[in-house]
């Protein structure tokens, strides 16, 4: 999956869990661990994580940001652990998603994504990891589909309209990939971005 013109991680960006109770000090101490996963400092985010189980014991959207704060440290095994404790059904299929996606089992994936998008249909993120779960997976039709809806939820995402980009390209659908990349106002970005697409794209297929 590609973010602006860099490759970043999978579970860089999604979260699924359940909606935050009314505590200002809970959702002030989710809030600084949701930072610190976007500003990159993952090990900052597990260390407010321990903070935070101490105060809040057994909460499952502590669970999912953990899982999801190990995988940012590309620590696979340590974030299946963290997921074992997670409860069943759709709030933790896109976490156990992005656990097979880091092992490389693709399509599986995509069924669990598939599972809470039926809990969250409007989630756009949701639906770009479906999109980019099956385009690995060798989808390349559902992939496009599935990330046009994704744009159509949140046109100004870069991360979704350079995974469609990429799945576009990969599809051989060039003429849609360059309109798109045409809105794309600076030249030396819209360059970068073709080139890293274009390898990123040989990449997938020669797998």
């Amino acid at each position: 999956m590609i973010r602006a013109a860099a490759a970043l991680p999978l579970a860089a960006a999604l979260l699924i869990a359940a909606a935050p109770k009314a505590d200002p000090t809970r959702n002030l101490y989710l809030q600084l661990i949701d930072q610190a996963r976007a500003d990159g400092r993952p090990r900052a985010a597990i260390a407010y994580l321990d903070d935070f189980d101490r105060r809040y014991p057994g909460d499952v959207q502590a669970r999912v940001l953990r899982v999801n704060s190990l995988l940012d440290l590309n620590d696979v095994s340590g974030a299946e652990a963290a997921a074992a404790s997670l409860p069943g059904g759709p709030e933790s299929s896109a976490v156990r998603g992005h656990l097979l996606c880091a092992r490389g089992r693709w399509a599986e994936a995509a069924a669990l994504y598939r599972q809470a998008i039926g809990a969250s249909p409007a989630d756009a993120l949701l639906r770009n990891a479906l999109g980019y779960a099956l385009l690995r997976a060798g989808e390349t039709a559902p992939a496009v589909e599935a990330l046009r809806g994704a744009l159509d939820l949140a046109p100004a995402d870069r991360a979704i309209r350079n995974n469609l980009l990429l799945a576009l390209t990969v599809s051989g659908q060039r003429a849609e990939a360059d309109a798109i990349l045409r809105q794309i106002r600076d030249g030396g970005e819209q360059e970068s971005l073709r080139r890293h697409l274009a390898a990123e794209a040989a990449r997938i297929i020669r797998k």
